[in-house]
């Protein structure tokens, strides 16, 4: 505790000390010494206590000293001269008690207000230091939740890619695989085609021959049809071969098994390669219209891009339910970005859900059709592409969703 003295250097006036006393028993005791007619008056004169004296009336006075200072003086009247002195000494002592208890209370209120100034002082410097911590402890949260959301994107980019990989190498297998038999289907076939104009020339020739055993035997078996069906089953054949190469062709082309994880892309293509792996699922009902303007290449990951595109376009498919209706992908380069949009006319997305299509495991599908992280990988791979995905929908008119991403320099 540390308390200033020049504060405490100070003299107390008569006035100030008297207060401190039972003023009604110091009175009486006064009137019971010196009678009716004495005042106690400050050093300059001034009364502070006592009945007073009569004018004219002769007085005499003793000084009343506290602490070697003359503070005031006891007067009386002179028929009291025997008791003065003795009075004034009495009063000094009960004055000098009151002066060290005003003395001892100012010494204990000024250690009270210096010790509260230093608790105050004390708890400023805590509430700093708290408000210091408080804003530690939140910017410590905004890391630590920007770094799970990171970790949690990056476990979702693994985990898709872990897929990617698994379909590309189901691509390349399934075209290592079915590519080999189906040529020789398709050589045979056609190696068919060939052998069954000879044998139609021949049997044409043998009905020509006049032959009468030959008309029996071809109405039973009906070689006019045959010799008219036939073919037609080889074409159909042949186009069903050609149409499951095709097939297998697109599905290599989307995985992307031969590119490199990160290369010159032309977008449009990644479009065409996603649409013709889609659109041979889809039944006749759904339209897809492709307005694709020329492109820069750009670097990307364009197995990531052909997930981005897939997911895109297979959720307009679905948004157009068992009515089915139009789906519209369009590709513009301009003021330094690509833009894709992948537009629908179907069902929409209600307001209330718009917001939260992209939050991971947020799926509309019935259980077990949709883990709800299409979108949401969709818009971290075009983010990890310096991109971002924009998404307009209304209720019953369809959506649009549009890929940005920014063109290097030089790229245009």
């Amino acid at each position: 505790m540390n308390v200033c003295l020049d504060h405490l250097d100070r003299d107390f006036t008569l006035a100030e000390l008297l207060r401190a006393l039972p003023l009604a028993r110091l009175e009486a005791s006064l009137n019971g010494s010196l009678g009716e007619h004495w005042v106690i008056e400050e050093a300059d004169g001034t009364p502070v206590m006592g009945p007073g004296l009569k004018p004219g009336m002769v007085a005499i006075d003793a000084p009343l000293r506290i602490d070697i200072e003359t503070s005031g003086r006891l007067v009386a009247s002179e028929s009291a001269h025997n008791q003065v002195e003795s009075c004034a000494a009495w009063l000094q002592m009960v004055l000098a008690g009151a002066y060290r208890y005003r003395m001892a209370s100012h010494v204990h209120l000024h250690a009270v207000h210096a010790d509260y100034e230093e608790l105050q002082h004390k708890h400023a410097e805590l509430q700093a230091s708290e408000a210091r911590y408080r804003d530690l402890s939140a910017q410590l949260e905004q890391r630590v939740k920007a770094q799970v959301a990171q970790i949690e994107r990056a476990q979702r980019q693994v985990y898709q890619s872990e897929k990617m990989a698994s379909v590309g190498s189901l691509a390349a297998g399934m075209a290592h695989e079915i590519n080999n038999p189906i040529g020789f289907i398709r050589s045979n076939l056609t190696s068919a085609s060939a052998y069954f104009d000879q044998m139609r020339q021949a049997l044409e020739e043998l009905r020509c021959s006049h032959d009468g055993r030959v008309d029996p035997v071809w109405k039973r078996c009906d070689l006019d049809f045959t010799l008219e069906d036939f073919p037609v089953l080889l074409a159909e054949s042949i186009t069903g071969a050609d149409r499951i190469a095709r097939i297998v062709a697109n599905l290599k082309a989307y995985a992307s098994v031969d590119c490199q994880a990160s290369a010159k892309t032309d977008l449009n293509a990644a479009v065409r390669a996603a649409a013709a792996v889609l659109a041979d699922q889809w039944p006749g009902k759904v339209a897809l219209e492709l307005d694709l303007a020329p492109l820069p290449p750009i670097d990307c990951d364009q197995s990531r891009m052909n997930q981005v595109l897939f997911s895109l376009i297979q959720n307009a498919y679905l948004a157009l339910g068992k009515q089915g209706g139009a789906i519209r992908i369009a590709s513009r380069a301009a003021a330094g970005e690509i833009r894709l949009d992948v537009r629908d006319n179907g069902s929409g997305i209600a307001p209330d859900i718009l917001p939260r299509i992209f939050d991971p495991f947020f799926t509309t599908r019935e259980v077990g059709k949709g883990m709800g992280l299409g979108l949401t990988v969709s818009r971290d791979i075009v983010a990890a592409h310096g991109g971002h995905i924009d998404v307009v929908s209304k209720v019953g008119a369809g959506s649009s969703f549009t890929i940005r991403l920014p063109i290097a320099d030089g790229a245009a």
